[in-house]
């Protein structure tokens, strides 16, 4: 199996590293194709650069590890590759405002979840995941003993929903459920419960991750 990285800052970074430390091929793509080809090197043979069109055509699975905005200018140019594969969002509705404040970027009630999976083709398997974390946790918070990190997931797919089960067992997370694709605002940033900013900025397991779950449905 093969995943695609698209985006090879602090979350695509941190997927990268994850993922082949737990032995899955990647193939890296970002604006810096310098960038990208360091982050190879530094990987090894599990890892190789491509451009954008050839890493979604090589692989089973595709990362978006960009901004929301970047997100709705890649997926249209790369489309058709689209179908068949898994595709995996871990955009957050993140702007800032003069004073450097985090804000929304989309209206209440919206998540970027929807607005991404409303672009993708027919045949593409929508997850959200990997987005739960704050970066420096998520690079952080991997093969976390005595009891291993929770990342969320939501998705109405089940093909997507078994492959984001995978890859995040791979990087050594435990993966949760939190629902369905209009569940995906629970664990974005800002505002979702189920963040961990939402969480009081608390890295939780598994359990405390399907107790937080039901304790506000």
């Amino acid at each position: 199996m093969t995943t695609a990285i698209v985006g090879v800052g602090n979350i695509g970074g941190a997927v990268a590293r994850h993922l082949v430390a737990g032995g899955e091929h990647v193939v890296l793509t970002g604006k810096s194709a310098s960038r990208a080809q360091e982050l190879a090197d530094e990987l090894g043979p599990l890892a190789h650069t491509a451009t954008i069109r050839d890493a979604v055509a090589e692989a089973d699975t595709v990362v978006f590890a960009v901004w929301l905005d970047t997100i709705k200018e890649l997926i249209p140019q790369v489309s058709p590759q689209l179908v068949g594969k898994v595709v995996v969002d871990p955009s957050n509705p993140i702007a800032f405002d003069d004073q450097g404040r985090m804000v929304r970027s989309l209206p209440d009630g919206q998540s970027a979840g929807s607005v991404v999976a409303a672009l993708l083709p027919g045949g593409a398997h929508y997850v959200k995941a990997f987005g739960t974390l704050a970066a420096e946790a998520l690079a952080a918070s991997a093969n976390r003993t005595p009891q291993r990190a929770a990342l969320l997931y939501a998705t109405d797919d089940e093909h997507a929903a078994a492959a984001a089960e995978r890859l995040i067992r791979t990087a050594g997370f435990d993966p949760v459920r939190a629902g369905g694709l209009a569940d995906a605002g629970r664990i974005e940033a800002p505002g979702g419960d189920l963040h961990q900013s939402g969480l009081d900025g608390e890295v939780v397991g598994a359990d405390q991750a399907r107790a937080a779950i039901t304790a506000d449905r």
